[in-house]
């Protein structure tokens, strides 16, 4: 339990603040509401948001203290304050030609019009987020030197097909091509460009990571870095962003309140950070070997649904449980092959 004290602490900050808030606006009834509001938001992103736990903590495992620390505390508050809060304000501000603070008050004084301006890029969004969560699926799935194979033989065949280093990316492709054929032809080029910064975003992240530990043999430099760096620092942001849009766009059918939606989707933020300390410093994934697939067949699958909602309405309800059944059914998997490595 200590390693969700904290968050239970920030939830409970979080609805205090949602009671002032639904108070000021409307009394006690609206007070109550707003409270309850608060609390679907953030089970919700915890539903959302499990595989990304996973998945932070098997590139959080290797890592030193330093890189830790950094990410599970600058990162976080980037993670709570910038994408819940700051990016939605900035593509309104962006695609409206208006100021950071004009959207705020927008957003403050008539959220119907805050809300409609934002769903109203959601192609955009979707293939941007979309493409960069299939990128790191396909890179997981191609890769040639894994040897913990979840579906046998299928994987081995797929890591071999790894060999051939341009399949992620010509695949990627393939989906931006198939998915431009879905929106209407005003919008083609926006989305076109959303899903190419998806891909230019994953594979800058991915160069910079791999110049850095080119140069760890530098001893001055490997000292600093360790088993860290800022490339593995930045993808784990921008992983954690695909993973927030469909909660930030998702919140906005519950509620259109943007202060009630940054403290809900905040709290299930936090919970995502305490439970992949959890993960991380109880070494769960060492346990329990398929926990990762799971997470990564999740990922698949949200940037398949991702894709589709450029055209298609999929309820984040569908998204948050197809999540889940993977890692219970990885979960379920992971028990079975160690109960029968001990017999």
């Amino acid at each position: 339990m200590k390693y969700f004290q904290f968050s239970f602490i920030f939830t409970a900050i979080s609805l205090l603040i949602a009671g002032w808030w639904g108070h000021h606006l409307g009394g006690w009834g609206n007070a109550f509401n707003m409270i309850v509001i608060v609390l679907i938001l953030g089970v919700l992103e915890v539903s959302l948001s499990f595989d990304n736990a996973v998945v932070n903590a098997s590139v959080l495992k290797t890592w030193d203290e330093f890189w830790k620390k950094l990410f599970l505390t600058a990162g976080m508050l980037v993670a709570v304050f910038g994408m819940r809060l700051l990016f939605p304000l900035f593509i309104v501000a962006q695609t409206a030609d208006m100021s950071l603070a004009d959207v705020w008050r927008l957003a403050l004084n008539n959220p119907s019009e805050y809300s409609a301006k934002l769903i109203a890029h959601n192609a955009e969004i979707s293939l941007f987020g979309g493409v960069f969560l299939l990128l790191v699926f396909l890179n997981f799935i191609f890769d040639k030197e894994r040897e913990v194979h979840w579906l046998g033989d299928l994987e081995r065949r797929l890591g071999l097909l790894g060999r051939v280093k341009t399949i992620p990316v010509f695949l990627s492709l393939l989906a931006i091509v198939v998915t431009l054929s879905l929106v209407a032809e005003e919008q083609k080029l926006a989305v076109l460009m959303a899903g190419l910064w998806g891909m230019i975003i994953y594979i800058g992240v991915d160069i910079v990571s791999t110049m850095i530990e080119s140069e760890e043999d530098d001893p001055a430099l490997g000292n600093m870095i360790k088993r860290g760096s800022i490339g593995g620092f930045l993808y784990l942001e921008v992983l954690d962003a695909s993973f927030s849009f469909d909660g930030v766009i998702g919140a906005f059918a519950i509620t259109k309140d943007i202060i009630i939606i940054m403290l809900g989707l905040g709290i299930g933020a936090m919970f995502v950070r305490s439970l992949t300390i959890f993960l991380v410093e109880k070494e769960t994934l060492d346990e329990y070997i398929f926990l990762e697939h799971g997470a990564h067949y999740a990922i698949g699958i949200l940037a398949l649904i991702m894709l589709l909602s450029v055209k298609v309405h999929i309820p984040e309800i569908v998204t948050g449980l197809i999540g889940a059944v993977m890692i219970v059914l990885s979960l379920w998997s992971s028990i079975r092959h160690k109960r029968s490595s001990k017999g």
